[in-house]
């Protein structure tokens, strides 16, 4: 065993997209950092374990990226997502009957967002950290053990080192090793839903129009990508009831497509799976604090949300930004002061956040008539209200928050 002791002011806990855009981060910042996960790094679409899910890059999240020297490496791969499509499709039959769009230039000259593959973040990610001096990328190694005390905390490697950080950032998300180790607890609610990620084409342009589909089980949404194999492409986000999800992923490709066309109310035509399918139970979580003796927590390890809104990595993000910006202005990243101040700016705005998409995901279940014809009537008439709905697009960017 290495006896050995050295030092980092932040070690990240956590190789996903929001723990290498931590490293990343505090690196820039110039902190001495570490990034570490038992799991080897994914940077391969082809690869059986690479995540085919996307993210959409909101505004607030661009402009950090672009900060901290990452947006370059991923302007020539996003797609951007100039309109919301919200579509309710809750009549006797799975067509639309309500269709609303919000136009990202109601609010100003930029794209809503922009959509990206989640292995491909990671690739490019991975990439920019092996071009930063401050910052050590160690995939295959976890932490095997933290022991805090008021100047630092000792942290154990499973490879057998030892290392000493004023920062701990707990980026390992939603069962969070390093949230329990720090006895933080969790508040969980379960939907008894599971998403369906996968990639379809079709005949129809996307025309960079994000679309979400509400009937019943929980949205349907397609999120535009570059055309593949000379056709229009979408990334899909299917929710269900957890039984009808395990049967619909376990349908032939063709039969799956027909059933994802029927969902879609054939918007763009027929669609046709292109890639695999994955599938992941559906929570919304919020931990007690973000926050413990040199210990801060981010992303899933803080916050889970239903994929609903293009929420999830933007809170993650909005979480890593503040945690910086605050160390940035001390002379001790992870000193009492900086990390009370995280959690009191944090918590409250994701705490919010995470009600209200439950609110969303538990209308967009509904499957009482009655309760689907007050959802596509509320659609309506939010769209109309232009100062509320332009308020409410900016609520959604995160740019009162």
């Amino acid at each position: 065993m290495n006896s050995t002791v050295w030092d980092v002011d932040v070690l990240v806990a956590g190789g996903g997209p929001a723990g290498l855009v931590a490293a990343a981060a505090f690196g820039h910042r110039g902190f001495r950092s570490l990034v570490v996960d038992p799991r080897p790094a994914v940077t391969d679409a082809d690869d059986p374990d690479a995540d085919l899910r996307t993210t959409a890059l909101l505004q607030p999240s661009r402009r950090f990226l672009d900060e901290i020297g990452l947006w370059e490496r991923l302007a020539q791969h996003a797609t951007p997502l100039a309109t919301m499509r919200i579509v309710d499709a809750g009549g006797a039959h799975p067509a639309p009957r309500v269709s609303r769009d919000f136009e990202a230039d109601d609010i100003g000259p930029l794209p809503f967002g922009w959509n990206l593959p989640n292995w491909l973040l990671r690739r490019e990610f991975v990439a920019a950290l092996a071009g930063n001096d401050a910052v050590a990328y160690r995939p295959g190694t976890g932490v095997a053990g933290v022991l805090t005390r008021s100047g630092a905390a000792l942290v154990t490697l499973d490879d057998g080192s030892t290392l000493r950080a004023r920062l701990v950032v707990a980026a390992d998300g939603r069962h969070s090793p390093l949230r329990q180790a720090a006895g933080i607890g969790v508040r969980t609610l379960r939907y008894g839903q599971k998403a369906l990620a996968f990639a379809v084409t079709h005949d129809a342009p996307h025309d960079n129009i994000s679309t979400e589909i509400h009937r019943s089980g929980g949205p349907f949404t397609l999120v535009p990508l570059p055309d593949r194999d000379g056709r229009p492409c979408s990334a899909v986000v299917w929710m269900e009831r957890g039984p009808e999800a395990q049967r619909l992923m376990a349908l032939d490709p063709a039969a799956f497509s027909a059933a994802a066309t029927a969902r879609s109310g054939a918007i763009y035509g027929p669609l046709t799976l292109t890639g695999r399918r994955s599938i992941w139970p559906i929570i919304s979580q919020i931990a007690d604090r973000f926050h413990a003796e040199r210990t801060a927590l981010v992303a899933e390890a803080a916050h889970v949300v239903p994929p609903i809104g293009a929420q999830g990595m933007n809170m993650s993000l909005a979480d890593i930004r503040c945690l910086v910006d605050l160390a940035v202005k001390a002379d001790d990243p992870g000193a009492p002061e900086v990390l009370t101040a995280y959690g009191r700016a944090r918590r409250p705005d994701v705490a919010l956040r995470v009600t209200g998409i439950d609110m969303l995901n538990r209308t967009s279940m509904a499957a009482l008539r009655p309760i689907r014809d007050l959802r596509g009537a509320g659609i309506a008439a939010l769209h109309e209200i232009a100062p509320l709905r332009r308020t409410l697009m900016q609520l959604g960017l995160g740019a009162r928050s």
